[in-house]
């Protein structure tokens, strides 16, 4: 996890930008550095560097003496570079796992290099030679990047939409800060005066088709094509083992849930057989009788990690909201909500341990249908439909939270969940197949690795809880804490004004409405940096807490 910064095609002096640069900084806390591209008139590339890989050479932005005419700003990881090494012969100057987007885009060009790399990344990078800029980004978005292009050829990205809102000319229309489409590159010409001309925009990856990048991967592949259980355990196990790529200690989430229990189970698997000397640490955050909190103890016990529990009081997660919506750049209800507790538990790993690397179980919900309301959908197709609208936007609510909670505590997220090859084989499987089964949700997972002593069967079979509300007491939800304290907070005039004041995705609730009062004052205008609230289908709902729902009691008394 680091920060990219570039601008291109600027009529002022680039230099007064530099505090635009510096809002990212969270993200890269280790190192800074600030180049001027010499070739063209006020362009330059930025980057804040966390030090996960190489502490010395992985600095950018990255030329490398070979090939002097690339430069590059890269965010991310790269997990099959050397395999990519391996197969076509390159020779790496650095350590870096970077340094393979330029060696690849040398060879092949941009769409193909993009598509040959196994990994999670947001990168800017500028060929001298042919005059060109491409943007990209990772087939889910994992890792993220902003743009903001103008008409008079100007361009900026950014890690964070933070990092262009000091850009913004005021009383422009013109100004568009957008965030980039995961599974996409973007192609620009470069004038000598540095000015840009969008040339296309190319999709490379499709999240639910087979990825080009596994012809070099060679351990991957699932064992057995007809056992569906054996392959599901192979291919996890696989996305987890290429993340333990660190020079850095590696810790993981752990909520007692199934998606976080069992990545930690294999992270810790895997960590013993790689010899690694350390014991794995895991963190829990929630109120003293929160279901979470006492799932993830006995999952901890199990595992033998070094084990963090995190108290949770809504005194303190009323006291950061402010800050989560900044981290954020969101203003969705059920992604704030389950950020707080994130954000907090990312804050105590950074201030208390040593712990860099994180592991969760994000993505897990959206692939595997776990969401409470998919018991609802009203075919094993639709929920199937459903799975992958969830997959294309995850980039802008679940992801969007692990991503911002984490980095603004410079810690590096790591979902093996969304695995690019896990998920399209899973994705290929019939939809009946991977529909909830006996008044269970991501059935077809949890029967994968039964009887594996993994993790406790409990936990295996444990009914879906949302994080926001797993963190909170058995007796009072956390959404009822907040909707508690925001009552007196948002007038009933303030919500009869609201189609007037925030005509893009109006606010319904105080709750929706105080958080959406908080991002204008922070980023006016960008309220299109999210398309819709999150809800749940085929349920009535006007809330996205599953404890509203009429079939969550049902849903967990039956199990």
């Amino acid at each position: 996890m680091c920060g990219i910064w570039a601008i291109f095609g600027s009529d002022e002096d680039i230099t007064k930008h530099i505090h635009c640069a510096l809002t990212i900084t969270h993200r890269g806390p280790d190192a800074f550095r600030f180049e001027n591209i010499h070739h063209y008139r006020n362009c330059c590339l930025a980057f804040h560097h966390l030090a996960i890989m190489d502490e010395v050479y992985g600095m950018q932005p990255m030329r490398i003496k070979s090939l002097p005419h690339i430069w590059m700003v890269y965010n991310g990881e790269i997990y099959n570079y050397k395999k990519v090494q391996e197969e076509y012969g390159f020779e790496y100057q650095t350590k870096s796992d970077g340094e393979s987007i330029i060696h690849l885009y040398n060879k092949f060009g941009m769409a193909r290099a993009a598509a040959m790399l196994d990994g999670v990344f947001g990168c800017c990078l500028l060929d001298l030679k042919a005059g060109k800029v491409f943007i990209a980004r990772d087939t889910y978005g994992v890792k993220p990047v902003f743009r903001l292009l103008r008409k008079d050829g100007f361009l900026a990205v950014s890690s964070e939409g933070k990092g262009l809102m000091g850009l913004l000319q005021s009383n422009s229309i013109r100004d568009t800060i957008e965030p980039c489409l995961p599974g996409y590159y973007e192609e620009y010409d470069i004038a000598k005066t540095g000015k840009v001309t969008r040339v296309m925009q190319h999709q490379f990856h499709a999240f639910d088709s087979l990825p080009i990048w596994r012809t070099i991967s060679n351990n991957c592949h699932p064992n057995k094509d007809d056992d569906v259980y054996a392959n599901i355990r192979h291919m996890f196990t696989e996305a987890v083992r290429k993340r333990l790529m660190a020079n850095r200690r590696m810790g993981c989430l752990l909520s007692g849930g199934l998606d976080s229990s069992l990545t930690a189970a294999i992270v810790v698997k895997l960590a013993r057989k790689a010899g690694i000397k350390y014991p794995i640490q895991t963190f829990s955050i929630g109120m003293e009788d929160s279901p979470d909190t006492l799932a993830a103890k006995k999952a901890a016990k199990h595992l033998g990690t070094e084990h963090h529990e995190v108290p949770f009081s809504p005194e303190a997660g009323i006291e950061v909201l402010e800050e989560v919506i900044m981290s954020l750049e969101s203003y969705d209800i059920i992604t704030i909500r389950g950020s707080v507790a994130m954000y907090l538990v990312s804050q105590y790993i950074s201030q208390t341990t040593d712990t860099v690397v994180i592991f969760s179980g994000d993505g897990s919900d959206e692939v595997a249908q776990g969401y409470i309301y998919f018991h609802k959908a009203p075919s094993p197709e639709d929920g199937d439909a459903d799975s992958r609208r969830l997959l294309r936007n995850i980039s802008l609510f679940d992801v969007l939270r692990a991503d911002r909670s984490t980095s603004a505590h410079g810690l590096e997220l790591r979902v093996p969940f969304l695995d690019h090859y896990f998920t399209s084989y899973y994705l290929s499987l019939p939809a009946d197949l991977r529909a909830p089964k006996n008044g269970v949700e991501k059935y077809l997972i949890r029967k994968s690795f039964e009887k594996r002593n993994l993790i406790p069967e409990e936990i295996l079979w444990r009914p879906k809880e949302v994080f926001s509300d797993g963190i909170a007491s058995a007796k009072k939800s956390w959404y009822e804490v907040l909707q508690e304290s925001i009552e007196s907070k948002v007038t009933d005039n303030m919500m009869n004004e609201a189609p007037y004041r925030f005509p893009c995705n109006t606010p319904t609730s105080k709750e929706g409405y105080y958080y959406r009062q908080i991002f204008e004052t922070h980023f006016p205008g960008q309220a299109k940096w999210i398309p819709y609230f999150w809800m749940p289908k085929w349920i009535k709902a006007n809330d996205p807490s599953p404890r509203t729902l009429e079939n969550y009691k049902d849903t967990v008394t039956s199990r």
